[in-house]
C-alpha cells in the first residue's frame, strides 16, 4: 500500500499503476460499509485508490467537523490490500479560499440540502478535486447517502469527467441499522432505538402503494422513543422531486434524531397503481 499526502506525492504514486483504476473516496473513520465498497472497487478495476479525507467545505457552522474521528492509522490497517491511499491535509485540498466554485443544482436546495444547506456544494467541490487528482476510470458511491450519489453522477455526467459511477448497496449491521460511521456517537440505549429506521423503511417497503408506503413508515417513527423525525418522502430515485403519476418505484427516504446523533436511511419502493 502507498499512502500519498501530497498532490505531487500522489501523481508519482499513480505513475507506478498502469492500468484500469477504481475509486473509493471516504472521510476515514472506516467501517465494514466502507470496506464493501473497496471490494467492488477491486471486482471493478486492477487498482484500487481510496482518498482519506475529511472536508472542511461540506460541514456546517454548527456541525461535528472537529469532533468527527479521525484515527488515519487504524484506517490503514483496516483497508487491508489497496495499492494507493491518499489522505491530504487542509492545507494540500485548500491552499487558499477556493474562489470558483460548484454549484450543486435545485437537488441541492431539498431534503438534506433544506436541512443542509451548503453541504452539497461542498461535497461536489471535494469530489470534483480528488477525481481530478486521480483520474479514475470508476468511482464506487454507497447508495446511503441517496441525494449525494445522485449529484456526483450529475456532476460526473454534465461536466463530462468521464468516471463511471457506481452505487453500491446500503451495508447493514444484523440489527438491520445503516452502517455509518456517525453510529459511534450512538449509546447503547439509542443504539436499540436508532433500529427504528430501518424497521420504517421495512413498513413502508410493503405498503407498495405511495400513500400507504408513505402512512406505514411514518406510523413506525412517530411510535419509535428516542427518535426525532426530521423529514420522511417518497421521491423519485433520479431527480429526488415528487413521483409521476404512474411511477413504478420510488425512493423512500429518512433523515431522524436519535439522541443528538442524526441519521439518514432509504429504502427503494416497488410501486403498484
Amino acid at each position: 500500500m502507498i499512502v500519498s499526502r501530497t498532490k505531487a506525492e500522489l501523481r508519482a504514486a499513480l505513475a507506478t499503476l498502469p492500468g484500469s483504476k477504481a475509486l473509493v473516496m471516504t472521510m476515514g473513520a472506516l467501517h465494514e460499509g466502507h470496506l464493501t465498497l473497496v471490494a467492488e472497487a477491486r471486482r471493478r478495476a486492477e487498482h484500487v485508490i481510496v482518498s482519506i479525507y475529511v472536508n472542511p467545505l461540506q460541514f456546517g457552522p454548527n456541525e461535528d467537523f472537529d469532533s468527527y474521528p479521525r484515527d488515519l492509522q487504524r484506517d490503514l490497517a483496516a483497508l487491508g490490500e489497496v495499492d494507493l491511499v491518499f489522505a491530504p491535509s487542509d492545507e494540500e485540498m485548500y491552499p487558499r479560499e477556493p474562489l470558483v466554485r460548484i454549484d450543486p443544482g435545485p437537488v441541492a436546495t431539498i431534503l438534506e440540502g433544506a436541512t443542509r444547506p451548503t453541504h452539497f456544494a461542498g461535497v461536489l467541490q471535494v469530489v470534483a478535486k480528488v477525481m481530478i487528482a486521480v483520474g479514475p476510470d470508476v468511482a464506487i458511491f454507497g447508495q446511503k447517502d441517496a441525494q449525494q450519489l445522485a449529484l456526483v453522477t450529475t456532476m460526473v455526467e454534465d461536466l463530462d469527467l468521464g468516471v463511471e459511477i457506481v452505487a453500491a448497496p446500503i451495508a447493514r449491521d444484523v440489527d438491520g441499522v445503516a452502517r455509518s460511521s456517525r453510529n459511534a456517537y450512538l449509546s447503547p440505549e439509542e443504539r436499540v432505538q436508532a433500529r427504528a429506521l430501518s424497521r420504517a423503511l421495512r413498513a413502508g417497503q410493503a405498503a407498495s402503494r405511495p400513500a400507504e408506503a408513505l402512512a406505514a413508515a411514518r406510523a413506525v417513527l412517530e411510535n419509535a422513543p428516542g427518535v426525532r423525525l426530521d423529514y420522511l418522502v417518497l421521491v423519485d430515485p433520479v431527480t429526488f422531486t415528487d413521483l409521476k403519476p404512474g411511477a413504478e418505484r420510488g425512493l423512500l427516504a429518512v433523515a431522524a434524531w436519535v439522541g443528538t446523533t442524526r441519521l439518514i436511511d432509504n429504502a427503494i419502493v416497488t410501486l403498484r397503481s
